[in-house]
């Protein structure tokens, strides 16, 4: 039996920018919301798939990710269904300043495996 012909788009949108003075690396962290600039860049990219035809909306349950979608939910009329499974990557980092002298320092040394290739695939410049 050949499988359903399933066809349609998947959009893909990263949160905005987080209000995150301190420049703390916060993975899976409550607390990080989106900044002002956050929100003017979700504004937009639900503006700009105004009219893409999304007929679903999935987000992270973290709060910048939520945040995010709640402007796409008010331009398409939908409801934001929350799932664990598209959470942030699991960093040893988290809670450390973003910094390279306090990420390469000697006491944080145990959290490495490729300091130049971070296992969860954002830079930390990202």
């Amino acid at each position: 039996m050949a499988p359903p012909d399933i066809s349609g788009t998947i959009h893909l949108v990263r949160h905005g920018s987080v209000e995150n003075p301190k420049a703390i690396l916060y993975g899976r962290l409550p607390g990080f919301h989106l900044s002002e600039l956050g929100r003017r860049q979700a504004e937009a990219a639900a503006e700009r798939l105004a009219d893409a035809g999304v007929t679903a909306l999935w987000a992270s349950p973290l709060e910048r990710a939520q945040e995010t979608a709640g402007f796409f939910a008010k331009h398409h009329g939908l409801d934001i269904v929350s799932d664990d499974r598209l959470l942030e990557s699991d960093t040893r980092f988290e809670g450390i300043k973003k910094t390279p002298l306090s990420i390469l320092s000697p006491r944080n040394w145990w959290r490495l495996r490729n300091p130049l290739k971070p296992s969860w695939g954002e830079s930390f410049a990202d």
